[in-house]
């Protein structure tokens, strides 16, 4: 038992080094995506949990009760943004050039921000309260905000069901905090404190059962066509970028760390659930951009992480003392 604890504990402190090599592991190791698909739906209910578990109560009602940041954010995240880049993407004619291509990319922008954002704000030392009291917003937009995206730039490629989105996220929005309060209250506050490194352990993890179901076929797609995963794998990179440098510049006045953090949530999307409500009919080139797009999610946050520590050190010299 003190040397399971002790691992995880480790595992914990590795933070997003453990993240980067979850993806060449996942690589590398193809069974194991298809051992773990099945347990997706489950990884994401465990993440939000321990998102809920890992932030504290007050300083989540400190953002619920001064939402005017959330609000921002969650507006810009949610329409302003996925508008710049759907319009954007439409102007360049991609619609024409590649559907395929241009189809992943609406889903990409219309999508709400990964569940695991929360997860990966904590394991980078940012303000997790805030990015999930964001996330719990953007979660519940998404079912209103996705299907005029999607109408709007995609026609009638696909459709969605809002109320059966919305229903579904709702009832693991609730059950996850619902769990994560009477573990709180059975385990004390001190204690889950003092088991933080353990509870990171578990979610970087559970974070990894997203990463080998989505990866599994990746290599056997590079043997077969190295140029085009190249070239998605740069885009993936650029398009996770732009949003992150833009979020962070428009909302700089709240803190370079806080505004990283929100970066770094409006930068990586929850394609998975659009995916899912999506269908099966979604193309080929459409998955293999949906899994490519997994590489700047894990490898960004250990690349950038010395510009996080620049961030959070100027927060904390110019706070008041």
């Amino acid at each position: 038992m003190d040397a399971a604890a002790a691992a995880l504990g480790w595992l914990g402190r590795q933070g997003t080094r453990a993240l980067a090599a979850m993806v060449f592991i996942s690589i590398a190791l193809p069974p194991l995506g298809t051992l773990l698909k099945p347990f997706v739906a489950e990884a994401v209910f465990a993440l939000l949990l321990l998102a809920f578990l890992l932030v504290e109560p007050a300083a989540l009602r400190s953002h619920v009760r001064r939402p005017a940041l959330v609000i921002a954010i969650s507006i810009w995240t949610m329409a302003a943004l996925p508008a710049l880049m759907c319009g954007g993407y439409w102007l360049l004619g991609l619609n024409l050039m590649s559907p395929d291509l241009y189809l992943a990319l609406i889903l990409q922008a219309a999508a709400s921000p990964l569940m695991s954002s929360p997860a990966i704000a904590a394991l980078l030392g940012l303000d997790a309260a805030l990015v999930l009291a964001t996330m719990i917003v953007c979660t519940a937009l998404v079912s209103l905000t996705a299907p005029v995206f999607m109408r709007t730039f995609a026609g009638e490629t696909l459709t969605l069901s809002p109320l059966a989105l919305g229903f579904k996220l709702f009832l693991m929005l609730a059950g996850a905090a619902l769990l994560a309060t009477a573990i709180r209250k059975l385990a004390g506050r001190e204690r889950i404190a003092q088991w933080k490194d353990q509870i990171d352990g578990v979610n970087v993890i559970v974070l990894f059962v997203f990463v080998a179901a989505l990866m599994g076929d990746i290599g056997a797609q590079l043997f077969a066509n190295p140029l085009l995963v190249a070239g998605l794998i740069l885009l993936t990179f650029v398009l996770t970028a732009l949003p992150l440098a833009l979020t962070v510049l428009v909302f700089a006045g709240a803190g370079w760390s806080r505004a990283f953090a929100l970066g770094l949530m409006a930068s990586q999307r929850n394609m998975g659930l659009m995916l899912a409500a999506a269908g099966t009919g979604v193309p080929e080139l459409t998955w293999l951009y949906f899994a490519l797009a997994q590489f700047p999610i894990y490898l960004l946050p250990q690349i950038l992480r010395p510009l996080v520590s620049r961030f959070r050190s100027s927060l904390h010299s110019a706070a008041p003392s």
